[in-house]
């Protein structure tokens, strides 16, 4: 102890010795009734500026998932470029122009990105959700895809494939047709993979979107349904021509025969169809109702890019020929894709400023 003048004792010295004389239990006590901050228990990662996300280990079946996007994406990006169908003689490819590539490219490379995420496993179930929704709707795709190169031939009709309006009374598959074929199985593998992965994968927030899930999935539901009933009929049709009898001068509307829509394709395309059509309604049942809340972006996100592929190429084929015509279902099928990346960017948006 040290003595200051005047003979008082100095305030470091007391306390010095009244810590000394508090026995080795009370000091331990004493510490653990101190509050302490706790953090959320993470092992991965949490979106940065985000709420705060529990991820747990990742199951090697769901990065073999995200192995399977990118290598699906990866297929279908070779696909644009190499002969796709011969029919009746002629060379049909998918990419003709800068738009078709854009179009063509909008698929694979969401899913190339997508696969990304859920390799390096930081945020699983955001990619395990895209994945599952993506292979449902693949299964539809590839269903038809299989009769358009294999099974077209027994019912000749007139097809538009890659903008072109052809009769189908024969057809030979070219490179590119097998590459979609195996990216789009590919693609239904993956979704395989994320549905086993997804009860093992521990993902988890705070549940900030519970209240408003109801709504998205109301606007999901009625945009699925808007989607169908715009599958059902060609997105590009050939326009009736007006023809006029020069002697009485009547207006007569000459119907030409045109696309096959969705639903009057027989066999596996009908059947792909028909799956199609229900995959979508569900998906946008399900997508909305996924926990956490980046797994409801994930499966929004699919059927977005999905939806907006098939009324862009729509579109691409009303621009590219001159036997055909943007329809009102083509125009329809655009805006629910537009509306589904509305409500998948809303979902985004309230994970931001809730956080």
């Amino acid at each position: 102890m040290r003595a200051t003048e005047g003979g008082t004792v100095s305030r470091d010295a007391r306390s010095g010795a009244a810590s000394r004389r508090i026995p080795p239990a009370a000091r331990r006590e004493k510490m653990a009734s101190a509050p302490s901050v706790r953090r959320p228990a993470t092992s991965g990662g949490a979106p940065e500026g985000g709420e705060p996300v529990v991820v747990g280990a990742v199951p090697p079946s769901a990065r073999l998932a995200g192995a399977l996007l990118v290598l699906a994406a990866l297929l279908g990006i070779a696909a644009l470029f190499p002969t796709y169908l011969v029919v009746g003689g002629r060379e049909l490819n998918t990419v003709t122009g800068l738009g078709s590539a854009l179009v063509g490219l909008l698929v694979p490379v969401a899913s190339a990105a997508v696969g990304v995420v859920l390799l390096r496993g930081a945020v699983p179930k955001f990619g395990l959700a895209y994945a599952g929704v993506a292979g449902a709707l693949a299964v539809g795709q590839l269903l038809i895809e299989i009769y358009r190169g294999s099974s077209s031939t027994t019912r000749p009709g007139i097809e538009v494939i890659a903008g072109v309006r052809v009769l189908t009374s024969s057809v030979a598959v070219g490179a590119g047709w097998w590459l979609g074929v195996a990216a789009l199985a590919l693609v239904v593998l993956a979704g395989v993979c994320a549905t086993v992965a997804w009860g093992r994968t521990v993902m988890e927030d705070s549940g900030s979107l519970d209240p408003l899930r109801s709504g998205l999935a109301g606007a999901a539901v009625l945009l699925g349904v808007g989607t169908v009933l715009a599958l059902a009929l060609p997105a590009a049709d050939v326009p009736d021509q007006l023809v006029t009898d020069p002697s009485t001068g009547l207006v007569t509307v000459v119907t030409t025969e045109g696309p096959q829509a969705l639903l009057e394709r027989p066999g596996l395309a009908l059947l792909g169809g028909l799956l199609l059509a229900g995959a979508v309604v569900l998906c946008s049942v399900i997508a909305p109702s996924l926990r956490p809340r980046l797994a409801a972006v994930g499966g929004l996100l699919a059927i977005s890019v999905a939806v907006l592929a098939a009324g862009l190429t729509g579109l691409r084929d009303a621009v590219a020929s001159r036997d055909l015509e943007w329809t009102v279902p083509g125009a329809a099928l655009l805006l629910a894709g537009i509306g589904y990346a509305l409500l998948t960017a809303l979902a985004w948006r309230l994970r931001r400023s809730r956080a």
